[in-house]
């Protein structure tokens, strides 16, 4: 219930917040900001932005605040799937449902999308009205642009490229999916504890729960990409073993993968010893993790 519920209030909070800060000019910029439209509402489960503000809460930050820092952490999220699916990238059909942006659009416009989003991501990052704090906001926009690059989560695509024409051994394939998946998984917790003021040396906890959900999230969608419904999933599904890509499930077999992924799981729960009820739905967020099925 604690789940369901923040999953539908920042879902709904998230596209209201994108609706609002992305009208539709009256110009031949139209296309353009429909398409990021498109990408960024009414679709995904705002795993990052509900990170994000659930750690916020747990420190007393304003909503208002939280939820704008994560509109700016979809906002990359959402770019970085408009440009994996392009046919350049994964070539992909498919995503939350309906058509990718390059199939309901074009190819230029679906890059164009992505590279206006990953902007409109600082911008928002940047308004005082995320924080009056400038120092808040720099920290904050430093997280997300690490998180986001070549030592985050493009970084982990470089190498998710690349092992489709290499062997990567477990040691490599987890180091991908900490950069690919991880980097902004752990930077939505990361980001509520700068807004909560919280000093670096008391994000330690955070970081290790943050890193222990990251790869067991990783884990399951190598579960949902070997066995999962495409209709479910919303994506296609299968794609690791035509490409030929060592996964989780590939090196260490379905039953290991999925034993692991429960137990991170419970190392993630662990972290958050210290916290009481305030932490009930990061709690119930890392379960959801790996009971998901899309």
């Amino acid at each position: 219930m604690v789940l369901a519920e923040g999953l539908a209030r920042i879902a709904s909070e998230i596209d209201d917040a994108f609706d609002a800060l992305l009208p539709v000019p009256d110009d031949a910029r139209a296309r353009l900001i429909e398409a990021m439209r498109y990408a960024a509402i009414g679709g995904g489960k705002r795993l990052r932005p509900l990170l994000l503000t659930a750690v916020a809460n747990m420190y007393g930050v304003q909503r208002e605040a939280a939820v704008r820092a994560g509109v700016a952490i979809e906002a990359i999220h959402v770019y970085s799937l408009i440009h994996d699916d392009l046919p350049c990238m994964d070539n992909d059909a498919l995503r939350h449902g309906k058509p990718t942006v390059h199939l309901a659009f074009d190819d230029a416009t679906a890059v164009l999308a992505g590279d206006s989003l990953h902007a409109f991501a600082f911008e928002v990052l940047s308004d005082p009205a995320t924080s009056a704090d400038p120092f808040t906001r720099i920290e904050l926009v430093q997280t997300l642009g690490q998180a986001s690059g070549a030592r985050g989560m493009a970084g982990g695509q470089m190498m998710d490229l690349v092992a489709e024409t290499s062997e990567f051994d477990l040691q490599t394939v987890t180091r991908l999916q900490q950069l690919k998946t991880g980097a902004l998984l752990g930077a939505a917790v990361e980001m509520g504890a700068v807004l909560g003021r919280v000093a670096p040396e008391g994000r330690t906890h955070l970081r290790g729960y943050a890193r222990d959900i990251g790869l067991a999230f990783q884990i399951t969608d190598d579960l949902i990409d070997h066995e999962g419904d495409a209709a479910v999933a919303g994506k296609a599904v299968g794609k690791d073993a035509v490409a030929g890509k060592q996964t989780f499930v590939s090196l260490l077999g379905p039953e290991r993968a999925r034993e692991q992924a429960r137990m991170l799981v419970e190392q993630a729960v662990e972290h958050l010893a210290q916290h009481g009820r305030e932490a009930d739905l990061l709690r119930a967020v890392a379960r959801y993790i790996v009971e998901r099925d899309h």
